[in-house]
C-alpha cells in the first residue's frame, strides 16, 4: 500500500512539473513580448508624424495593424508549440 501511495505521488508531481513553463520559455515569450512592443511604438510614432496625406496615411496605418496581428498570432502559435 505503501508503494502505491509513492508511485501515485511521483506520477502526480511529474505531471505538474511538466504543465509548467520552462525559463527558456519565458525568456522567448517575454522577448517576443519586448520586441512586439517596439514595433507598435515605431508604428504608432510613424502614424504620428504622416504627412503623406489622408488615404496614405490610413493604408499604412491599417497595414501596421495588420503586421502586428500577424506578429502576435506567430509569436503565440511558437509559443503553443513549445508547450507540448
Amino acid at each position: 500500500m505503501k508503494h502505491i501511495i509513492v508511485v501515485l505521488a511521483l506520477f502526480g508531481f511529474m505531471s505538474v512539473t511538466h504543465a509548467e513553463e520552462t525559463v527558456s520559455e519565458k525568456v522567448k515569450s517575454t522577448a517576443n513580448d519586448v520586441k512586439r512592443g517596439a514595433k507598435k511604438a515605431m508604428n504608432r510614432a510613424e502614424e504620428a508624424v504622416c504627412m503623406e496625406g489622408d488615404v496614405k496615411c490610413l493604408a499604412k496605418k491599417g497595414q501596421n495593424r495588420v503586421e502586428e496581428g500577424a506578429d502576435y498570432v506567430k509569436d503565440k502559435v511558437d509559443e503553443a508549440t513549445d508547450k507540448k
